[in-house]
């Protein structure tokens, strides 16, 4: 009669615990850290991305289909009404919590959400810059435009900051020019001043030599 396979029927072996102090155990804690750190890079990878998609697209909504380029004051504009954005959302929301007799405040985390952000966004602006798509180029205008929403899409895509500033610099230029304007129409007065002056010069000159020729042939007679 053979003999029985020892080894057959029986289950696997448990694993060992690990030790809590053991290298292992430490490897295991190093990658569950890094999985953990991983997955949160790529939720908040994702969730920037998907802010920046939302802001592209309400651009995109505002876009003139007359317009083949935009000027900076044109760009400014767009920001301003983007920052705008909110204030329907906030009247009703003043508006629910003014009925009398209301207890509490309704929306008070949606309201403060909305007020950082706002104040955060106008602070760019007035800062180093609010970053909107490159709209002021045409070729980066046009891209833009056809830009069908894909956030894997997005690096195709040019931005520009804008800031209130370059409105500031614009009318500087603009005065700088305006100034350059009239310097150039004083300056054309006192030549046309000038030109009359010498003109009437000549015409003394011209007249003291004709009288000493008079004079001449009178002395001569």
């Amino acid at each position: 009669m053979p003999k029985a396979n020892k080894g057959r029927g029986r289950g696997k072996a448990p694993e060992k615990a690990v030790h809590p102090f053991s290298r292992k155990a430490a490897y295991l804690n190093r990658e569950e850290i890094r999985l953990r750190k991983k997955g949160r890079q790529r939720s908040d990878k994702a969730t920037r991305l998907s802010g920046i998609g939302e802001k592209l697209l309400w651009f995109q909504e505002k876009l003139d289909p007359e317009k083949t380029i935009y000027t900076r004051k044109d760009a400014c504009d767009l920001v301003e009404s983007h920052l705008q954005r909110f204030d329907v959302e906030l009247e009703q929301i003043e508006l629910m919590n003014g009925i009398k007799g209301r207890q509490g405040r309704l929306h008070g985390a949606r309201e403060a959400v909305i007020k950082q952000t706002i104040e955060r966004e106008r602070a760019l602006y007035e800062g180093i810059g609010f970053e909107i798509p490159d709209i002021v180029n045409a070729k980066n205008l046009k891209t833009f435009r056809d830009w069908t929403g894909d956030l894997k899409k997005l690096p195709n895509l040019k931005l520009r900051k804008v800031s209130n500033k370059d409105l500031e610099l614009k009318n500087e230029e603009e005065d700088k020019q305006d100034d350059h304007d009239d310097d150039d129409d004083d300056n054309d007065e006192e030549e046309e001043e000038e030109e009359k002056k010498e003109e009437e010069e000549k015409r003394n000159n011209f007249d003291d030599d004709a009288n000493f020729e008079l004079d001449e042939n009178l002395l001569m007679d």
